[in-house]
């Protein structure tokens, strides 16, 4: 047993650091408050361990591509990146963008199909307030995009849409006059 010089409690031999020239072979300080003081002092002048690591990733260039490599590979690349995006972008965690995807049933908010493959559905948020409204496929989180989330350009579009009969008459005289054309073309060569 030893008394930590930091917090003063007594506490086993192995709760504390080696330490060559010390009477007992063991630092004054507990292992947790020497961590303690390490991380206070790193975080008050972090330069110093910036310079280290980066002069030791100029020296060791292959092992850091080595490194690099096997994370992309692992999967664990994508997920830090969409873990980040999330919670910078929305302000969201993964969590809470699985449990939207789970109440959507995996699939679209407005057109309900599932996202293409290797493509994850977006985010949806109101670009005013921030707010987030739902997961959106490409397509239909672009279409909102491009109306500019406009509800009465949208109603507008819809009617429009709902209104607009092709007439098929003209359309299908067309095409039977192209396949006509087609297979006389065909018995004449």
């Amino acid at each position: 047993m030893k008394r930590c010089v930091k917090c003063g409690e007594m506490k086993p031999l192995f709760e504390f650091y080696r330490m060559a020239g010390m009477r007992d072979g063991h630092r004054n300080d507990c292992k947790q408050c020497n961590l303690a003081y390490q991380a206070a002092k790193r975080h008050a002048n972090p330069q110093p361990n910036r310079d280290r690591a980066r002069r030791w990733q100029q020296a060791n260039p292959e092992r850091v591509a080595a490194h690099a490599a096997a994370y992309r590979a692992s999967g664990r690349k994508r997920i830090s990146d969409r873990k980040s995006y999330l919670k910078r972008r929305f302000g969201l965690t993964i969590e809470e963008d699985e449990s939207m995807l789970q109440a959507q049933n995996a699939v679209c908010a407005l057109c309900h199909r599932p996202p293409r493959a290797g493509s994850a559905l977006h985010v949806d948020h109101d670009h005013e307030t921030g707010r987030v409204r739902g997961l959106l496929c490409f397509t239909c989180n672009n279409a909102l995009g491009d109306f500019e989330d406009d509800a009465v350009r949208l109603r507008e579009a819809a009617r429009y849409v709902e209104s607009y009969e092709p007439p098929l008459e003209p359309l299908i005289r067309r095409r039977v006059e192209e396949l006509k054309r087609v297979r006389l073309a065909g018995e004449r060569g």
